[in-house]
Parts: C-alpha cells; sequence; structure tokens
C-alpha cells in the first residue's frame, strides 16, 4: 500500500473519531481503537484497487446510516456525496448499488471486532465511583429481531412454528451483556428462534468465557439455571437473579438470616442431554445460595454475607437489572433494529453489529459528558444524546483544526444536561391510548391475493367493456 493511500485512510479515521468527540485530551481516552483502526482498515485494504466505497468509508457510512432517522442506502449515498463535496473531491453517482456491494464486501469480524472493543475501551476507562462498591455489574438479557422475509433468511432465522408459510417474517434472538455503570454492550451473540439449543440460555453458555472474576451478574429468572450459576460461582462471578417460578423455596430450611432470608444448599441435578459428561462432572455437586424475600421478589444470590449486603440492597441491585431492558429498546425502537432491513443470513448479523457498535459509541460520548458533568452516564437521555450527536455530525467532522475542541466541548457540555427526571418507582399500564386503524390481518400469502384482486379487476373491466 502506497504512503497516499495510508495517509488518506489516517485522515478518515482522525474525522471518524471526531465524529464522536474523540481526539487528543479525550476525557476517558482514546476509546476508539485508533491505531488499532488504522491497522485493520490497511489490512482490509492492502493489495485491493481503489474504489469511491473503501472498507473505512463504507463503515462510516452504515454507522450514520442507523444512526439517521432514515436509514436508507438512498440517504446513505446522499450522505457520501455530501462529504466528497465537502473535501474538495468530485462527486460520485446516486446510485446506491455500488454502496450495497461495498457493505456485502465490508467483513464481518471487523465490524464486531470494533465494536467490542469500544465498549470495553469504555468499560475500563469508567472510573470506579461509577460501579457498585468498586465492582463491575454486567447485565444480562435477550431479545428478538425480523427481517425481512426472504428464503435466505428463512433458512438461517426460520419464522415461528405457529405462523403459516408467507405470512411471516424471520427471527433472530439476541442475547445481550451490558455494563450497568456506563451502558456499553460488552459481548453479544445471534442466533434462531427456532430449532434445539437456540434458546437464550444456550446463547448465554457462549458468552460465559467473557466473565471475569469479581463481576457481578445480575438476570431475569429465565437464567436462573443450576449449572449457569455454578459455572459463573466456580469462576468468581456473583449473581443475582430472581427465583424460578418451578423452584420451591422453604425459607424453614438451611440457615437463617434473618425474615424470609436464609442460606441454603442447592443440590446438583442429574445431567441434561445437552451437557457432556466432563462437564456435568466438573460441576459441583452443590452450591450454598442465600434466597431472601423481599419487595414482593424472591432472589437468588451468591452475595451470602447478610453483615455486608443487606436485603433492601439486594432489591436495589436487581432493579437495576431494568436498565438492560431500557437499553434493549433504546437500541430497537430508538435506533430501529427491531426490524431489519437485509436479505441475507451474513448481512444481518452485519447489521445487528453495526448498530450495536453504533449504540457503543453514542455511549462513549455519554460517558464523556457524565464524567465532565459530574453526573453517572445513566442519569442522561440516550435519545436526546443521540439527537445532539445526529445535530453535531457535519459539524465536527468538518471542523477546521483550530475549532475542533471547542466544538466538540459544546456537544458535552449540552450532552451532560440532556438529565433524566428522578421518577422513583415510576410505573405504567402495558396499554396504549391512542388506537390503531383498523386494518385487516394478512391471512394468505400476499401474491395470492395480490392475484385474486388483479382477476377481480380484470372482470370488473370485462363487464364495463360489454
Amino acid at each position: 500500500m502506497d504512503d497516499i493511500k495510508r495517509r488518506r485512510i489516517a485522515g478518515q479515521v482522525k474525522r471518524f473519531c471526531g465524529r464522536f468527540a474523540q481526539g487528543p485530551g479525550a476525557a476517558l481516552g482514546q476509546v476508539i481503537p485508533q491505531q488499532s483502526l488504522t491497522q485493520w482498515i490497511n489490512e482490509a485494504a492492502e493489495n485491493r484497487r481503489e474504489r469511491v466505497y473503501g472498507p473505512l468509508q463504507t463503515l462510516i457510512l452504515f454507522i450514520e446510516q442507523v444512526l439517521g432517522a432514515d436509514q436508507s442506502c438512498q440517504d446513505a449515498v446522499a450522505r457520501g456525496v455530501s462529504q466528497r463535496v465537502a473535501l474538495g473531491q468530485s462527486p460520485c453517482s446516486l446510485n446506491n448499488g455500488p454502496y450495497c456491494k461495498a457493505r456485502a464486501r465490508l467483513a464481518l469480524n471487523l465490524v464486531e471486532r470494533l465494536g467490542r472493543e469500544v465498549g470495553e475501551r469504555l468499560n475500563v476507562a469508567q472510573p470506579d465511583a461509577w460501579r457498585w462498591r468498586g465492582r463491575e455489574v454486567k447485565l444480562i438479557d435477550g431479545t428478538t429481531v425480523s427481517m425481512p422475509d426472504t428464503p435466505a433468511n428463512q433458512s438461517e432465522f426460520p419464522q415461528s412454528k405457529i405462523q403459516k408459510a408467507g405470512l411471516g417474517f424471520p427471527l433472530a434472538r439476541l442475547v445481550a451483556i451490558i455494563s450497568l455503570s456506563c451502558g456499553a454492550v460488552l459481548e453479544w451473540a445471534t442466533g434462531p428462534c427456532e430449532g434445539k439449543r437456540t434458546g437464550e440460555t444456550s446463547l448465554l453458555w457462549q458468552l460465559t468465557p467473557h466473565f471475569r472474576s469479581g463481576d457481578i451478574a445480575i438476570a431475569d429468572r429465565y437464567f436462573s439455571g443450576y449449572f449457569m450459576l455454578a459455572w459463573l460461582i466456580r469462576h468468581g462471578v456473583d449473581v443475582v437473579v430472581r427465583q424460578h417460578q418451578l423452584r420451591h423455596t422453604d425459607f424453614r430450611r438451611g440457615r437463617r438470616l434473618g425474615s424470609k432470608d436464609h442460606v441454603v444448599a442447592w443440590v446438583r441435578p442429574q445431567r441434561p442431554a445437552w451437557m457432556d459428561a466432563a462437564t456435568f462432572a466438573a460441576m459441583p455437586e452443590s452450591l450454598l445460595l442465600r434466597e431472601a424475600r423481599v419487595g414482593g421478589l424472591t432472589l437468588v444470590t451468591s452475595l451470602i454475607e447478610a453483615g455486608q449486603v443487606s436485603k433492601k440492597e439486594l432489591l436495589v441491585l436487581y432493579h437495576a437489572r431494568w436498565q438492560v431492558e431500557l437499553d434493549l429498546r433504546s437500541i430497537k425502537t430508538v435506533m430501529q433494529m427491531g426490524v431489519l432491513r437485509c436479505k441475507s443470513p451474513e448481512m444481518v448479523k452485519k447489521e445487528i453489529a453495526v448498530h450495536l457498535l453504533a449504540y457503543n459509541l453514542v455511549r462513549a460520548v455519554m460517558a464523556q459528558a457524565a464524567l465532565l458533568g459530574h453526573v453517572l452516564p445513566r442519569q442522561l437521555s440516550f435519545k436526546a444524546t443521540l439527537q445532539l450527536v445526529r445535530a453535531f455530525e457535519e459539524n465536527l467532522r468538518h471542523a477546521p483544526r483550530g475549532r475542533l475542541a471547542p466544538r466538540r466541548a459544546y456537544l458535552l457540555a449540552g450532552v451532560s444536561r440532556l438529565r433524566l427526571p428522578n421518577r422513583p418507582g415510576r410505573v405504567e399500564p402495558r396499554a396504549v391510548k391512542r388506537r390503531a386503524k383498523p386494518q385487516s390481518l394478512l391471512t394468505q400469502p400476499r401474491h395470492i391475493l395480490k392475484a385474486a384482486l388483479m382477476k377481480q379487476q380484470q372482470m370488473l373491466h370485462d363487464e364495463a367493456l360489454r
């Protein structure tokens, strides 16, 4: 690769970092791995001919596409033309075909590696004061996303079996590990929603190596199985989960810690069909766990010392699990990942990875603003931050060298003021007031109904000509 191309890539990386308030003197350091990104892009562009949509340019446009309100490929191409004109380059075609082909060439592992690297760097750089007693709390939850109904997507991510062919959409399952303190997505796994070993716990087993000793994992009762808790505790990870509804809790047993609060031994169940004999043999024959009834919930935890963690503190810690629901809502609703656009499984995985990368980049802006504004990242509004980041997009990307730092400071100062109201104990009914327009449901495949309508129109046309 010649020096001109290397300098061009280095300049693109700097502009990309500046887009998300990253640069010399950033509050949390370089959350975007500038040197690593330059190296990865150089490796991806090695021995490739010069293109309008190189790997980095394609990645930048892809990120801006998922962050934008429109999220269409045509909008991304228009942004690319605007960037070229602003840099004094000749405008390229507005045809979105070359951009779509460039997205297909973009390496999935590059996007995933960058997304995880940004999340991990942000998690490491955050101050200990944001953590729970200096310990990292990781939230676990899963969700589903739908995608276009194409044969390729149906093959990789089949629709629900209760839906007739041609009437449903392919569904992908996503399980994520999210930092409670800074909100970054640290790890994720995707898979189909139908078939054996496609549940959320199966996907979480793929992510267990990414937990570290000293972490605290918080999850709902779906993840409260014996073997999952045993693996985490064995590797130094404390857990706080809700008791599964099928497990009976008898507070008359075990070592009493207080009213409806005790330490009890869970006995290892029989080996499940999916677990091999060696893994089963490595599991402990019993687990000492604390069960506590507080706030109408029965909680299970490995924090068994009541003198160190009270029942009320356990409840507050478990209630923090709701943040992962809000985070997934931000990703699926605010960033519009709930319904994907790509028509092939490889591109679906890439689209998910770009959404999570873009989410982490916005979280990095929020974390810097929180540090400078002396607030916690969870006190800031993600949606309002995203709106401000969109508004400052062109301002930061094309700022003169001497004006970049003041404009970045304006952005971070604005984000630090976007504070959420304090609403303790807030509850809302799971119902909507506004009625949707009464549309009939599709009960037959669309092509069959279209053929029937065309036949009806032809009959009416023939009758009019008689």
